[in-house]
């Protein structure tokens, strides 16, 4: 059901001057708070050179300023979706954007790096309150005639707000606004969530949907207790020594991972209402789709930690001149995306997807031979190739995957399959961030020059890319326009990935 701001037919006025205000106060309102998550999400990349430094973070807890924002808006995304349908959309995002405003804060403000940490995956957990019912409260506030203007606008910030993190926080940290350095990365939100929150309470429509099932909480903490129980003792162990404690944590993860799908299927027998749709996973497409998620996710997270330490650490370069570099990449994404949603895959199916693979394992070796060849030297026209074959690669393979998942998903199916891509995107993220200590770091630690770690971490991105090219080949043939119904947009899926 849509609920706008037009009566019904016979009774229908011209809409008031101040009404039309009052809608597109509240369109900007959504648009910044999903603008606030895709910033923040990565805003810190280029800045963690510089948190470490002046906090005194060691190498193992950096990935968790960044991976706990991802592991929280993963685990808690899908309840965070279901809470706005049986509460209220307006109320919960009003929710979302208030304990935002405060996580960010608190991370300004942080002391020491436990509390950086807390505050990144208090703000994570807050994104994937708020992120969810913006496409609904789109669709509330815009008119008929209006949605589709309003789904393309919301498409454009989704892409501006991936590619403008780290050039944002590279200007933040180059102006030192008010001698903040840092923090002021996070306290810019503040401002910004109050804005939101009041405009929010004043503007925003209310949005229930009736059949909406409850989140299912004590599934949710088990599976984010088994996900942490593995992803901690992967970024520690490398620091540690790996200690006994490593591989029991992992095991007990595993366990609990096990015991959440077992739970799942049960309660999808019973009709009780499940996080996950186990039946999903009998469709072929969907299953390997949901795989090449994971293993991309994994590669965007394990990459760009690293390549921003490359950058600044190795090759010496400024926060700005880093992040520009790195807006290169993300427009080789965006324009290789763009070309095969709406040109190649619908014409040539999974051969654009594994096309994407070859290119961008023919970025990572070019990459990593560049790297072992010119050391500290390389300037940003030698990379320039490797970086289009990269960002061109990602574009080509992973923007069809939200069409490619729902091909053969039932109709009554689609916004569960949408939501748990996603979700898997994003855990796929927060474990490749929680390997850059073993990858990358731990080299560090041992002696190792930054550019011979940086080769190190391409060639286990060159592994993960053969992965993929081998998912690729068990995807069903046929070109991609062939499919039981038209897929879900990011927007009408509440996906917010950086590359769709």
């Amino acid at each position: 059901m849509t609920f706008t701001f037009r009566p019904g037919p016979a009774t229908r006025p011209r809409p008031t001057r101040a009404t039309a205000r009052t809608r597109r106060t509240a369109l900007a309102v959504v648009m910044t708070a999903t603008l606030l998550d895709l910033v923040d999400l990565t805003v810190v990349t280029v800045a963690l050179p510089t948190i470490r430094t002046g906090l005194g973070v060691p190498y193992g807890t950096l990935p968790w300023i960044a991976g706990g924002y991802a592991l929280a808006f993963a685990v808690v995304l899908v309840p965070g979706a279901r809470l706005g349908g049986v509460h209220g959309r307006r109320r919960v995002f009003l929710l979302g954007v208030g304990a935002f405003t405060v996580a960010s804060a608190a991370g300004g403000l942080a002391p020491d790096a436990g509390t950086l940490v807390a505050a990144r995956v208090a703000q994570g957990a807050a994104a994937a309150l708020m992120v969810p019912q913006v496409p609904h409260l789109i669709d509330a506030l815009s008119p008929a005639a209006g949605r589709r203007r309003a789904t393309a606008v919301f498409g454009t910030v989704i892409g501006l707000g991936a590619l403008a993190g780290p050039v944002v926080g590279a200007l933040l940290l180059e102006s030192d606004l008010f001698g903040l350095g840092w923090r002021a990365l996070f306290l810019v939100d503040v401002p910004v969530g109050v804005a939101c929150l009041l405009l929010g309470r004043r503007c925003v429509v209310e949005r229930r949907d009736p059949l909406a099932g409850a989140p299912d909480w004590p599934g949710t903490a088990v599976a984010a207790a088994g996900v942490l129980l593995i992803l901690y003792p992967l970024g520690r162990g490398p620091g540690a020594g790996w200690p006994v404690w490593v591989p029991l944590s992992i095991a007990a993860g595993a366990g609990l991972v096990a015991l959440f799908v077992r739970r799942e299927r049960a309660r999808s027998r019973s009709g009780a209402g499940s996080l996950v749709v186990p039946s999903l996973f009998a469709v072929r497409g969907y299953a390997v789709g949901i795989g090449i998620e994971l293993v991309h996710g994994v590669l965007g997270g394990l990459y760009l930690l690293a390549w921003c330490f490359h950058l600044q650490v190795g090759l010496g370069w400024s926060p700005l001149r880093t992040a520009l570099c790195m807006l290169l990449f993300g427009a080789a994404v965006a324009v290789a995306a763009g070309l095969s949603c709406d040109v190649l895959f619908p014409r040539y199916g999974r051969t654009v997807l594994q096309a994407g693979a070859l290119t961008q394992l023919t970025g990572a070796l070019l990459y990593g031979w560049q790297t072992r060849a010119l050391g500290t030297d390389i300037q940003v026209w030698q990379i320039l190739p490797a970086l289009i074959l990269l960002g061109t690669g990602m574009g080509l393979t992973v923007a069809p995957l939200s069409t490619l998942l729902l091909t053969e998903v039932p109709p009554e199916h689609r916004h569960a399959a949408a939501g748990l891509g996603n979700t898997t995107y994003q855990l796929g993220t927060a474990l490749g961030i929680c390997l850059v200590p073993l990858a990358f770091l731990r080299l560090l630690d041992t002696g190792h020059p930054v550019p011979a770690a940086f080769s190190h971490t391409l060639r286990w991105l060159a592994c993960l890319l053969l992965g993929v090219l081998a998912l690729t080949c068990a995807l069903p043939r046929g070109p991609g326009h062939r499919r039981a119904g038209g897929p879900l947009t990011g927007a009408a899926a509440g996906d917010t990935s950086p590359v769709r």
